[in-house]
């Protein structure tokens, strides 16, 4: 029975995972955070495409 726990707790098996995971955990974090500051600039992005397109489609007719 001691030898199963001291060869489960030395099991680095899962080990790759758990780090790929925390690494995909950062990058959505660092993410969410860019989009949070940037979403001003972004919504100004399409704001100014969207106004564009309607008055370019209002002047051609």
């Amino acid at each position: 029975m001691m030898k199963k726990l001291v060869g489960l707790v030395r099991d680095e098996e899962g080990q790759g995972m758990v780090e790929y995971g925390l690494i995909i955990a950062v990058i959505a974090v660092a993410l969410v955070a860019a989009l949070v500051t940037l979403k001003g600039g972004i919504a100004g992005v399409f704001q100014n495409a969207s106004d564009q397109m309607s008055g370019s489609s209002s002047s051609g007719s």
